[in-house]
């Protein structure tokens, strides 16, 4: 039988949560009336990750990286690796919650090549916020993403989106990036590719315990940037 519905969650060191992230995501597919699979893309963990993820259930597969490269290779592991019709990718913390996959596969299912969660489109949906700082620098980078590369994108780096099989097979074999600005690219080559994107607003509860350096990390996604346009521009 087909696979419906892909969810690849890449992680990072997630010993702590990633066990019940996969009973709720389990819980609420087991719930719906389609065909799914669960992999987890182990980052290469230095906790016991790939052993707990293992233990939760036959249902998940787990596919280990042999070293840490960064969420953008665990992402683009993930759908190389997936069989769905419709392909997800969520943070281990499922800070959006699990149940909004059905809003994001209806725009999928009605003529969406790609529909991304947004944070930005109806902020009232934000139930637990970043602190302040990371909420500036975010919308900072926005401005920086829409200046250099994509127009009309209004939140690129929630964790929480959405492929057809089509776009998918499209868009990773190409993608480079490794590191937290692969949500960039990933867009900018569904924009290439003369994909419809859609956004969707999705509720938000950030979780305070962030694998996000907000300086070094912010360094290193900006210079991702310039990479992107280098890499892919024609």
């Amino acid at each position: 039988m087909s696979t419906y519905i892909s969810l690849i969650i890449p992680a990072y060191n997630e010993e702590k949560r990633i066990e019940n992230s996969i009973r709720s995501a389990i819980a609420w597919l087991n719930e719906q009336d389609y065909s799914y699979e669960i992999i987890v893309v182990d980052d290469g963990s230095r906790d016991s990750t790939v052993n707990v993820a293992k233990k939760v259930s036959e249902k998940v597969r787990v596919i280990s990286l042999k070293q840490n490269l960064g969420k953008g290779a665990a992402v683009r592991t993930g759908m190389l690796n997936a069989s769905g019709d419709f392909r997800f990718f969520s943070d281990a913390d499922f800070s959006t919650p699990i149940n909004e996959l059905n809003k994001l596969l209806y725009r999928l299912e009605n003529g969406a090549d790609i529909c991304i969660g947004s944070r930005a489109i109806d902020p009232t949906m934000i139930k637990t916020h970043q602190p302040i700082y990371r909420e500036l620098m975010g919308k900072t980078f926005n401005k920086i993403v829409q200046l250099l590369l994509i127009k009309g994108i209004k939140d690129t780096q929630c964790g929480f989106k959405g492929f057809t099989k089509k776009a998918s097979d499209i868009i990773f074999p190409l993608t480079k990036i490794n590191g937290f600005s692969f949500d960039v690219e990933i867009l900018y080559l569904a924009k290439k590719n003369k994909l419809k994107i859609e956004q969707e607003p999705v509720l938000w509860f950030n979780d305070q315990r962030s694998k996000v350096n907000p300086i070094v990390d912010s360094i290193n996604m900006i210079v991702e940037l310039f990479k992107i346009k280098k890499i892919h521009y024609k």
